[in-house]
């Protein structure tokens, strides 16, 4: 089915009942959201009850002070503000499909919802001479906030949970220019956990086939062309369709295939075409009815400013103080199980190429560096990125302190010493410096990190190409925020001791 339409066109509108679900994706976001509107309304109960009860000592409370005639006792005040923020919680729209369970939205949207509800009071307050009893509001207001963000925390982990056992899935359709399908239909599966699932590409050709995956190890099937879409979704089953860059579908078969998909239940994606930009450098705009994203500039000189470099030495002192009986026990450890000293100096190429001694616990036996080049020979190693699984030259302690990363606690002291920042890109050594091109470079436009995008997505996992996509990812798009995510994801990282070695 062709979708180079004009106006005149007329549109067949039927269809199943709006108001019934009409795909998979839909059925299941319907129960989904059902269930967090149910547990919002009761967490709010709980927050404004335990507000009234700890407040006043019990069920038995005073009056409300106004000034009319009659009394309203605060069992109604509690029923009411109850009712409220679950009104504010709808309106604000922080139960919609779009934003629960991925990225930060669904909070800060909870977070506008709340302050929104608790405006409203104070205003009202003011004009009606209302006097809430503060302590009421004090208590109610961050316990029934912080109940809010726990249960969708955990609504959150029970998606992804079934999301594992391919339930709570988004099968998506990618259309765009070969190139352009690609790199959306991995930039889907390099996220699983959003539970987008790429169930078929069309590309302007439409040759039926496959396109490589970006690591080569699976491919994307291509059922269609980018002008005959409609077949295709009901080809590939699809629930949803994303557009990227294709020369072949104008404004207005956007907005055709906008209102055929909709008759079906089949959600519409519209990409910019940029990969690897943070939504904090994305600013929407409407010029002349188009909507337009404005990307900000890169936060090259941000990464680098005194309010980082302050923050490093405070986190990093802090850090030291607090693990020092556990740096005293592991130096033990490595002195005791093996010959050689307990530290490892390695060097590393810091900001600017600067070359600077990288400390580490000693994990490998001290003839270790001489042995490098013959294994990279021997296991067709890559010498830009070269890691290895049971790699001889580990001791028995050092697979230990590797797997959980402990063998990286001194970097701290790197850290104090101004040649390192607590997150940052993976330290690189002289010979895979020598080996970057001009993107690869902007690396080492910042400092290297004890921590970094690449330590909470897989470790020694990752391929190259994903080791420098998210490195160069970090560099342009750092923040205060980011920084301390990552701090936070790392914890869970190491704890797991995943794709470490």
């Amino acid at each position: 089915m062709s979708f180079e339409l004009t106006d005149g066109d007329d549109l067949d509108v039927s269809g199943p009942p709006l108001t019934l679900p009409r795909s998979e994706r839909e059925r299941w976001q319907a129960e989904y959201l059902r269930r967090l509107a149910a547990t919002d309304l009761v967490v709010i109960a709980v927050a404004v009850g335990l507000a009234q009860g700890i407040r006043f000592g019990g069920p038995v409370a005073p009056p409300l002070a106004w000034p009319m005639p009659y009394e309203v006792g605060y069992g109604v005040v509690s029923t009411t503000l109850a009712l409220a923020w679950a009104t504010f919680l709808a309106v604000c729209n922080t139960r919609s499909p779009q934003v629960v369970g991925n990225g930060s939205e669904e909070y800060r949207r909870l977070v506008s919802a709340t302050m929104r509800l608790f405006g409203f009071l104070a205003i009202a307050s003011l004009i009606f001479q209302i006097e809430f009893a503060r302590g009421y509001l004090a208590i109610a207001l961050p316990l029934g906030l912080l109940g809010l963000m726990f249960s969708r925390l955990m609504w959150r982990l029970h998606a992804r949970a079934r999301r594992g056992s391919g339930e709570y899935r988004t099968s998506v359709l990618v259309v765009g220019g070969a190139e352009a399908a690609q790199a959306m239909a991995t930039a889907f599966s390099r996220d699983p956990d959003s539970g987008y699932q790429v169930v078929g590409v069309c590309i302007p050709d439409g040759v039926e086939g496959n396109i490589a995956h970006h690591d080569a190890s699976s491919r994307f099937s291509v059922v269609g062309d980018d002008r005959s879409v409609l077949e295709a979704v009901r080809r590939s089953g699809a629930d949803t369709v994303a557009v990227t860059a294709t020369d072949h579908l104008g404004p207005i078969e956007l907005r055709r295939m906008a209102w055929e998909l909709d008759t079906i239940g089949v959600e519409l994606i519209v990409a910019p075409g940029v990969v690897d930009i943070a939504g904090t450098r994305l600013t929407n705009r409407q010029v002349a009815g188009v909507p337009m994203l404005h990307i900000a500039k890169p936060q090259y000189d941000r990464a680098k400013s005194t309010g980082k470099a302050v923050f490093d030495i405070c986190f990093a002192g802090t850090v030291l103080l607090a693990i020092a009986p556990v740096l005293l026990a592991i130096a033990l450890a490595v002195k005791l199980t093996s010959s050689g000293p307990v530290f490892y100096l390695s060097e590393r190429i810091g900001r600017g190429g600067k070359p600077f001694q990288m400390i580490k616990f000693r994990s490998m036996y001290v003839d270790a560096d001489s042995n490098v080049a013959a294994l990279i020979e021997r296991n067709g190693g890559n010498p830009v990125f070269f890691k290895m699984k049971d790699d001889p030259r580990i001791t028995p302690i050092g697979r230990v302190i590797r797997k959980f990363s402990l063998d990286e606690l001194p970097q701290f002291l790197n850290v104090l010493g101004g040649q390192m920042s607590v997150v940052g890109p993976r330290p690189q050594v002289q010979r895979e410096v020598d080996s970057y091109d001009g993107n690869m470079r902007r690396r080492l436009l910042v400092k290297p990190g004890v921590t970094g995008l690449w330590q909470v997505s897989g470790r020694s996992d990752l391929s190259l190409e994903d080791s420098v996509r998210l490195d160069l990812s970090y560099v342009e798009n750092w923040s205060m925020v980011l920084d301390l995510l990552l701090i936070a994801k790392t914890i869970g990282a190491v704890a797991r001791g995943e794709g470490a070695y």
